[in-house]
């Protein structure tokens, strides 16, 4: 596929009016939007998770979810599924997997980059979350309004940057001044040539919604989704975007993720601790750092170590794409042979070779801030690969999982010494192995020993005395009901596929995980408990309020 051609289709779709569907469906999205602008990431998806579960009934009306044999009654929708699923490897490596919807004409599209924070050299933390932001700024097409005038300046503001750097060290303010002076109006002149959003406003005139990306500790998955008659669009669109990239607007976006680091972590109490307590809890494995990267190396970064970055991970091989929605197989086949046939095969980088030793005491960070005083403790818990990892996930549920849990109850309805009181486990990845997080924050006049008491008081009992069945089967229900509200939609299964894919080595291990939950018995709950939840395993995090 040349560089024309690829032009030629752009400018097909950009001159060709979106469907009035695809129109709705962007304005219903942004509406969502602005409904929610200020509800944290998590929240937002947990309503969204929420909503979702009320379509799942008109697809799988027979979904017995309080019954220990719910894995069977819904085996034959699973089994459809399965069977709707086709497979194949480029040449160059990469993957694609499609799952064929017909119900309505809409696609899904999930670019799985096996590559996250984890995977940064030291000294260049936030280096994968900032070429998450570059992916959206465009090609040598798109983006640009000239890019044979733009790239000489994109190359001498990078020459300025450097020097600037290097003048600043010197202390020499004049020079600083000068140069600095010369790189705002090359940047003034560059950002003229700039089509600021193209790539963003060819996919919403095309009635593409939900674009957007995000960056872990573990990879990089970039996703929208389209009118199914826009297949080839995306095609183009994604392809142009890994063979063809130009990382424009670097020093402006540079500013953007400073500003996203001030507002989560260093300007948030719980932000900070959370950074100081990955810190603490890993000795050596890179989970410890930040994803966003700390600040100084953010502002050191530069476009050739973004450039470097990208040409070592995101080679084919370590590229997975999920497809699932009104589609043809054969069709979805030739048109990515078409447009990623090109993506020259390199040899994929050795993953996360550093394995964190056994952790041989109790480990504690303490912070004074201005906030009420929090309380965290961290254990350490094995990968996604382990044999136990639903075992580990419903130990999590039962502990900290909503106002069934025993945390909440315990602490915050019973005792009221907490606010609120939660966690998660599988933090702050699961590709290696992890954290169960435990936190709570603490009520009006109540203290963190308090809550230290209260929750090993929990955690003890876990240990001490079996679950009950009515427990156990309450969490089950809430953990098989959450993983089907993710395979409802086309955007969560094609989620779910990528991610099972890349983490476990087959998309089909996604659909033994309802099995998987039934089988955990109360033996496995205390086993694993008795384990896991020792003071030598143990990471402790204190906020101190210094009001």
């Amino acid at each position: 596929m040349t560089q024309l051609n690829r032009y030629i289709l752009l400018y097909q779709h950009l001159t060709t009016q979106s469907s009035q569907n695809g129109w709705h469906f962007w304005k219903e999205n942004r509406r969502i939007s602005l409904i929610f602008p200020h509800f944290p990431l998590p929240t937002l998806h947990s309503l969204l998770s929420l909503l979702l579960g009320i379509a799942i009934w008109a697809t799988i009306p027979s979904i017995a979810f309080a019954q220990t044999n719910a894995p069977t009654s819904i085996q034959p929708y699973l089994d459809r599924v399965i069977q709707q699923i086709t497979e194949f490897r480029l040449d160059n490596g990469l993957k694609f997997i499609v799952l064929e919807r017909h119900e309505a004409p809409v696609v899904s599209f999930v670019t799985y980059t096996d590559v996250g924070g984890a995977d940064e050299p030291d000294g260049k933390t936030g280096v994968a979350h900032f070429l998450e932001h570059l992916a959206f700024k465009g090609t040598t097409i798109i983006g640009t309004k000239d890019y044979k005038a733009e790239k000489p300046l994109l190359d001498r503001l990078d020459q300025l940057s450097t020097q600037i750097k290097a003048a600043k060290k010197a202390e020499n303010q004049i020079e600083v001044a000068k140069l600095q002076a010369e790189f705002t109006k090359l940047e003034a002149q560059a950002a003229s040539l700039v089509n600021q959003n193209e790539f963003g406003q060819i996919v919403q005139q095309a009635g593409g919604v939900g674009l957007n990306a995000q960056t872990s500790a573990d990879a990089t998955i970039y996703f929208y989704s389209f009118p199914a008659n826009k297949l080839e669009l995306w095609m183009s669109l994604e392809s142009d975007r890994f063979l063809d990239p130009v990382f424009r607007e670097f020093y402006k976006e540079q500013q953007v993720i400073l500003e996203e680091r001030r507002m989560r972590t260093d300007n948030s109490p719980i932000g900070k601790m959370i950074e100081a307590f990955l810190d603490k809890a890993f000795q050596t494995h890179p989970y410890r750092r930040p994803v966003i990267g700390y600040d100084e190396d953010i502002r050191n970064l530069t476009r050739a170590d973004v450039q470097q970055f990208f040409e070592t991970h995101y080679v084919p091989s370590k590229l997975t794409i999920a497809i699932v929605g009104d589609v043809n197989p054969a069709e979805v086949k030739k048109l990515a042979q078409t447009y990623f046939g090109d993506y020259k095969a390199k040899p994929a980088p050795p993953g996360v070779t550093l394995v964190e030793p056994p952790q041989q005491q109790t480990k504690e960070v303490t912070l004074k801030l201005s906030s009420q005083p929090w309380y965290l403790e961290g254990y350490h818990r094995p990968s996604i690969k382990d044999k136990d990892r639903v075992v580990y996930d419903i130990i999590g549920s039962l502990l900290s999982d909503g106002r069934t849990s025993r945390l909440y109850k315990s602490l915050v309805q019973e005792k009221q010494i907490a606010l609120s009181a939660t966690g998660t486990s599988g933090f702050p990845g699961d590709k290696y192995p992890n954290l169960i997080l435990l936190y709570a924050l603490t009520a009006p006049g109540h203290t963190l020993d308090e809550l230290a008491t209260a929750l090993h008081s929990e955690i003890e009992r876990l240990k001490t005395e079996p679950v009950t069945k009515e427990e156990l089967d309450r969490v089950k229900t809430q953990a098989r009901a959450g993983l089907l509200r993710s395979l409802d939609s086309n955007m969560g299964m094609a989620r779910n596929l990528v991610e099972y894919q890349v983490k476990t080595g087959d998309w089909r291990n996604l659909f033994n995980e309802l099995e998987a939950i039934n089988a955990v018995t109360t033996a496995d709950i205390q086993r694993v408990s008795q384990a896991t939840f020792t003071p030598e395993n143990r990471t402790i995090g204190r906020i101190l309020s210094n009001e």
